[in-house]
């Protein structure tokens, strides 16, 4: 019961040089890395972010040494490097790695396969829209589920044009 508080300065000495070292890689990784990282979350993010704090954990509650802890951020965060970087130069690879938005109400009608399928009810959808401040579902054109599991919703356009947000969607899903 005495440790619960304090054990010793070696200890707390040890914390403090694994928190800067850790703080200091994450910043350098972030700068690094760009803007993605600081983005919402897809899958294939959510479990790079997942690993990175349980590392960093790991580093900072000595279950590591600094060492090894760091040899470990440097190959998740070249694995996401890589990974990142042949998603971008292969389609087969990006499609592997991140999922496609998925279509869940168009022109009207909701799409109850697509919603089965992703868990989602009109209830939520309903929510959505109308957190988009749209009154008349007669105004929405689509609602989509992201990449990375946000609901979008896609207002009715006075103009039509040749290229539409939706372009990567397959619309005849229904």
């Amino acid at each position: 019961m005495k440790d619960l508080f304090f054990k010793d300065w070696e200890s707390l000495y040890h914390i403090v040089v694994c928190a800067t070292v850790s703080y200091i890689t994450l910043f350098l990784f972030i700068r690094i890395s760009g803007k993605r990282t600081l983005a919402k979350l897809n899958a294939f993010d959510f479990v790079v972010a997942v690993t990175l704090g349980s590392t960093l954990s790991s580093m900072i509650l000595l279950k590591v040494t600094v060492s090894e802890g760091l040899t470990a951020l440097i190959v998740i965060i070249a694995l996401q490097y890589l990974l990142a970087y042949f998603a971008k130069k292969s389609k087969t690879m990006e499609k592997a790695i991140n999922s496609t938005p998925t279509l869940l109400f168009y022109n009207g009608e909701f799409i109850n396969s697509n919603m089965e399928k992703e868990l989602i009810t009109e209830e939520e959808i309903y929510a959505e829209i109308r957190q988009y401040r749209i009154e008349r579902i007669a105004d929405v054109r689509a609602v989509v589920m992201e990449l990375n599991g946000e609901m979008t919703v896609v207002k009715k356009s006075d103009v039509l044009s040749a290229r539409t947000s939706l372009d990567d969607i397959d619309t005849d899903k229904k």
